[in-house]
């Protein structure tokens, strides 16, 4: 018998590894945005005792806060940002695309793909 639980440990299980940013999608608030690609060296490392790091800063692009390392649980991404918006993000694998949903009033997503 399978139950949420399990599903859920199968996809943080899936998360770690090392993933590279290739995509944002920046929605104007009328559900019309789609995934477009960038040129960027962000990455970010889930790790599996449930922290994860990054190159850049898990604050962005909502603040100049730098912080670079976070905790993640139940498809959410702590973060220890001083913003309440990105204080948490949730996250999803679609595709084999890792996506990290912020809470955003437009939309705002990032795509990362797996590098290793």
């Amino acid at each position: 018998m399978f139950s949420c639980s399990n599903e859920q440990n199968n996809i943080e299980a899936d998360s770690v590894g090392k993933w590279k940013l290739i995509e944002v999608l920046a929605d104007p608030g009328d559900g019309s945005g789609t995934f477009e690609p960038v040129e960027s060296n962000k990455t970010i490392e889930f790790k599996s005792d449930g922290t994860l790091i990054t190159n850049g800063s898990l604050c962005e692009p909502y603040s100049d806060e730098v912080i670079s390392s976070g905790t993640y649980e139940n498809n959410t991404i702590t973060t220890g940002c001083q913003d309440p918006n990105i204080a948490t993000i949730s996250f999803e694998l679609k595709n084999q695309y890792l996506i990290l949903n912020f809470i955003s009033n437009e939309g705002y997503s990032q795509k990362f793909e797996k590098i290793n």
